[in-house]
């Protein structure tokens, strides 16, 4: 290039490229244009505009090999194909002009710039390809989340074996992941916080809960007051879970019957009570799912954008990390990240997030779960007047011995029983003692946000289980030492026989 031309000035007329034209305007110089030669507009050096594509090429771009590879070497060299190697990408001149939307003539000045600056001297490099080389490709790469896998590869350890409560690097790295759910959208425009409620699609969730024993008096209990025993758990009875530590009471539901069923995974011979329970209220739920595929817009000018990009690329493997089938003895440890994330979630968003929406491990397919937090895991009481007396059985007696019917009576009293009852002669009445469930809900001041539907409940009983699995043969060969081939791989002898020698 000819000394002063690296002077020469664009405006941002000259520049399709929404991002960068808009900064030329914001940042440049009112000064003559040397491409359109309009003296009104704010321009920029050609120099300035080759340090902004160079740097979009670097975080965006990846020079392609001027050579075949092995493969493709292989096939050129057989003279029975018709095979053909063109380079991959887009020749550089023309990847500049595309990239940054601009006239053949301004691509070829910005390439001159930048093939000048990495030109490199020596005999060691003479008729090597270097960096913007006028006959190199390019192409587009991949965003890498390296750099966010290495740091969560971090926090996860420290949270397992360093510091569990009070973590700062953890709080740190979860606020860059989820301090920006609302803005997130997937590849269809879809937020990935889903409203549900009773004006929304989803509804109402299932819940299930097994019972071991023999003994009719648990599922006894549990019919008289399904609102409070299928529910969300007193904390004392809380146990940990995927998205709760232990003594925090959330919600644990599905989007179906069958889905309930599978995910409590109950034995052969248990009975399994199983309700729908109606939303009272709109909850907003973090879509785990959609995380996969969450999109993010903007510029390769933009140094930002590549980070946005890295992020969107680790929320979708983050995704699969959370929703992982977890064997029962590693649950414990397993499920302190997934724990953390729910707790962290759960506090940001405003209004807040109430829970999250998540495949099913047990299901395949489009079934869900939900976990409803803390906050909004609370069912509705049933009103229930005071003094009704509820009787719950299990099966009828008739002529043949009994069979199985289950069913709940509540005698409530009559209006002249109450009336009747004297007063105090103080001039009030003292109230009966209250069960240990009426002082618990006295003392739970959350909003109910579910509805226990009395004409859903179900009393399945597990006849049988089945196993969903893909199979693989194992194949076994044996051999005379002596035949094994000293640090021999294992090899298919094109049978299907492995060699294990070694």
């Amino acid at each position: 290039m000819s000394d002063g031309d690296d002077q020469k000035r664009v405006c941002h007329n000259c520049v399709g490229e929404a991002y960068l034209s808009e900064a030329i305007a914001k940042n440049g110089v009112i000064a003559l244009c040397d491409y359109c030669n309009d003296d009104e507009e704010p321009t920029i050096t050609i120099s300035e505009l080759a340090d902004e594509i160079e740097g979009a090429f670097d975080r965006h771009y990846e020079r392609t090999s001027p050579d075949p590879d092995d493969f493709q070497s292989a096939m050129l060299r057989d003279k029975e194909i018709d095979y053909e190697w063109w380079r991959e990408g887009e020749q550089v001149v023309w990847a500049i002009a595309n990239a940054a939307s601009i006239d053949e003539e301004l691509a070829k000045d910005v390439l001159e710039i930048l093939e000048e600056r990495h030109a490199v001297a020596g005999s060691d490099y003479v008729g090597e390809e270097q960096e913007f080389d006028s006959d190199s490709y390019y192409e587009e790469k991949g965003a890498d989340d390296y750099e966010f896998r290495t740091e969560w590869n971090w926090v996860e350890r420290s949270i397992k074996q360093r510091t569990r409560f009070f973590n700062r690097e953890a709080d740190a790295f979860l606020s860059r992941l989820f301090g920006n759910l609302d803005n997130l959208k997937d590849r269809q425009g879809r937020s990935v916080i889903v409203e549900a409620g009773p004006e929304y699609e989803i509804k109402s969730f299932y819940r299930a809960r097994a019972f071991h024993s023999g003994n009719d008096d648990e599922i006894i209990r549990a019919l008289k007051r399904p609102d409070r025993e299928l529910g969300s758990p007193p904390p004392a009875f809380a146990r940990a879970g995927r998205m709760n530590a232990q003594g925090i009471s959330v919600f644990y539901g599905a989007s179906d019957l069958a889905t309930a069923l599978a995910e409590i995974r109950p034995p052969v011979g248990s009975r399994v009570l199983v309700g729908k329970f109606d939303l009272a209220r709109p909850v907003r739920l973090l879509d785990v799912e959609a995380l996969r595929s969450v999109y993010v817009g903007g510029s390769i000018f933009d140094p930002a954008y590549i980070g946005h990009l890295e992020l969107a690329q680790f929320l979708g493997r983050l995704s699969e990390r959370m929703t992982m089938p977890v064997m029962p003895d590693d649950e414990p440890k397993e499920y302190l990240i997934t724990q953390m994330i729910a707790d962290f979630v759960a506090q940001v968003g405003e209004p807040p997030i109430d829970g999250m929406l998540y495949r099913s491990v047990q299901c395949a397919g489009e079934h869900q779960n939900v976990v409803l937090f803390n906050h909004a895991a609370r069912v509705a009481d049933w009103e229930i007047p005071k003094g009704t007396e509820i009787d719950a059985r299990t099966f009828d007696m008739d002529d043949d011995g009994g069979s199985i019917n289950y069913w709940v009576s509540e005698r409530t009293p009559k209006p002249e029983d109450k009336a009747a009852e004297p007063e105090w002669p103080f001039g009030f009445d003292i109230p009966d003692p209250l069960d240990d469930d009426e002082i618990s809900q006295l003392n739970d001041h959350r909003v109910a946000t579910l509805n226990l539907d009395a004409k859903s409940l179900q009393v399945h009983h597990v006849s049988g289980v089945t196993i969903a699995a893909d199979s693989y043969d194992v194949y076994r060969h044996r051999y005379e030492r002596a035949d094994a081939p000293k640090f021999a791989r294992p090899s298919d002898g094109g049978n299907g026989d492995l060699d294990l020698g070694f």
